[in-house]
């Protein structure tokens, strides 16, 4: 095969100019918006403090008011001790706290409302952030491809075009889900626990107003809430390595996901095992989880499914997996022509995955029939050196 290596360098080099001008701008684009967000975190700083003195504010001014109203009683109930001036002092500062009382509550408000905003804001610039960084990542592998001997280059071309990319799919795969893991972790848990904080404040200045039930009730609500937050970090923790893949094996952590599914997404969802269950190794039953969870997943997000059933099937030489769904179906060969023109991973992801575990996989598909996913791998097969780390990423659709 004849290539112009010459006329190859040339435009490779053109290609990694274009590629650290954009990389630089990128860069820019990243810097700006951190600045911003440095600007909203402070000026949030001050709105929170702001509020809570507000708060306290608040609080007191109900005292007094309180108070103040109990004195009118008094005051308007016995005309012999108080005089007509008594009562209208009392008035005039049951009125005066009442005032106090309606314009703190409308600036407690409008700090809160502010307090949201920013914290919307901010959450806006961390995913522009996010979204800068990751396309900078991916510049810069584009960049190492790009870089490299050319001699490399040229065995790549000698290659065909999926085999070309798996290495660079990888780690842009890793790449994409640190970002979602820690996207997971800030949006969820994170956020809830910083509002914990905040609500465990506010109870804890309660408690100095003999408000016990409303306290009460302020904690059953903060036990309910880290209830919640601990059961999204155990599902994070899941979706990183389920534990039960190491320790039971493939056949219950599948089923115990098929529940959890069924539960989290109310899809109807059917599993069963046919044949005799066999141990995989770690590496191809990691595989295969991660080709069922994200044959689900595709499912939920675009088929409309309301049933979705799993089968594996244990046989002499092969192990297979038969995952349906009766969502609205789509055409195979334009879903995957797009895939293609588009980089998507989707079916394209799927396909290689299975191609690394020397497999076979059969997409039975057609518009408003549902969809059936076949996949059938060879038990015993000698795994290829990428799928050490290729079947450890979560699903990337």
């Amino acid at each position: 095969m004849d290539y112009r290596i010459d006329e190859i360098d040339l435009v490779i080099q053109n290609a990694v100019k274009v590629m650290e001008d954009s990389k630089m701008q990128v860069f820019e684009i990243c810097e700006a918006a951190r600045r911003e967000l440095i600007s909203l975190t402070n000026e949030l700083d001050k709105v929170l403090q702001e509020t809570s003195a507000t708060i306290d504010k608040v609080d007191g001014l109900e005292r007094d008011y309180r108070m103040s109203r109990i004195r009118l009683t008094e005051v308007s109930r016995d005309f012999v001790r108080y005089s007509e001036r008594d009562i209208k002092a009392a008035y005039e500062k049951a009125t005066n706290y009442q005032l106090d009382l309606m314009v703190y509550r409308e600036k407690e408000n409008y700090l809160k409302a502010r307090r949201d905003e920013l914290q919307a804001r901010a959450r806006n610039v961390e995913l522009s952030i996010e979204r800068a960084e990751s396309i900078g990542s991916q510049m810069s592998v584009v960049l190492d491809y790009l870089s490299g001997d050319l001699t490399q280059v040229t065995r790549i071309l000698e290659s065909t075009k999926n085999r070309q990319m798996i290495g660079l799919k990888i780690i842009l795969a890793q790449e994409d889900e640190r970002k979602r893991i820690a996207r997971e972790i800030h949006d969820g848990p994170a956020q809830s626990l910083a509002n914990l904080v905040l609500r465990t404040e506010i109870a804890e200045r309660m408690l100095g107003t003999q408000e016990l039930e409303v306290v009460r009730g302020e904690l059953i609500d903060l036990k309910t809430q880290l209830r919640h937050d601990l059961g999204e970090i155990r599902k994070i923790i899941f979706n990183l390595r389920p534990m039960a893949l190491d320790d039971l094996g493939l056949v219950p952590t599948l089923r115990k996901f098929v529940q959890d599914f069924e539960e989290r997404t109310s899809i109807r969802a059917k599993f069963e095992a046919i044949g005799r269950e066999k141990r995989l190794t770690s590496a191809l039953e990691a595989a295969m989880f991660r080709l069922v969870q994200e044959a689900f997943n595709n499912a939920q997000k675009h088929a409309e499914a309301s049933f979705i059933s799993l089968d594996i099937v244990f046989l002499e030489e092969t192990i297979q997996l038969v995952i349906r769904d009766n969502g609205k179906g789509f055409d195979v060969a334009v879903v995957e022509a797009q895939a293609k023109k588009f980089s998507k991973f989707g079916l394209i992801g799927m396909r290689e995955r299975v191609d690394l575990l020397q497999g076979t996989i059969e997409f039975d598909s057609s518009l408003g029939q549902g969809t059936a996913i076949v996949i059938q791998v060879p038990i015993n097969a000698e795994l290829r050196k990428e799928l050490g780390h290729y079947g450890e990423q979560g699903p990337e659709s």
